[in-house]
């Protein structure tokens, strides 16, 4: 990796939160694809076990689709629009390890909340989106207490979020 870009700034939270909420407009489509291959290679099966085959396919492509762009160009289309990319310091591109960690590490957005749902038995939509949202609130947080202002999931992999400057405009 160009020492450049070890050096480059770190974008805000808020500007990163505001492109996984872009992310997650754009994850909705992947996410109906997927699901309607899955339905046609199943013939829509109402069994118990393809309803968990379901939930398992859909956690396969989506780790597929972030881990797949975080290695090819650096960032999704949402990261691209927003000019974030995600970096290891030392190498060109996110090895595979390293991608499929970052996705699993950035599980720690929702999974400690939807863990103490279990827990609690909570099971109202209302619980479920306030526990995911102090989830999120106190995983966004973990960025305040880090000296780059990396989120907990970039320093738990080794990678980073930069921002990617401005493309110059062409003068006709």
């Amino acid at each position: 990796m160009p020492a450049t870009q070890a050096t480059k700034a770190t974008p805000t939270i808020l500007r990163r939160v505001t492109v996984m909420l872009y992310e997650a407009l754009l994850l909705i489509s992947v996410e109906m694809l997927a699901i309607a291959f899955y339905m046609l290679v199943t013939l829509n099966s109402q069994h118990p076990l393809a309803k968990e085959g379901m939930k398992a396919w859909l956690f396969l492509v989506t780790g597929a689709y972030f881990t797949w762009c975080w290695m090819n160009t650096g960032h999704t289309l949402a990261m691209k629009t927003w000019r974030i990319k995600v970096v290891k310091p030392g190498h060109h591109q996110l090895p595979f390890r390293t991608a499929a960690l970052r996705f699993l590490l950035a599980w720690g957005w929702f999974l400690p909340a939807l863990a103490a749902c279990w827990a609690f038995g909570l099971h109202g939509k209302g619980q479920i989106a306030g526990a995911c949202a102090a989830g999120i609130v106190a995983w966004a947080m973990t960025a305040l207490f880090d000296k780059d202002r990396q989120f907990l999931h970039d320093r738990l992999a080794g990678t980073r979020l930069i921002a990617l400057p401005k493309a110059a405009r062409k003068v006709a």
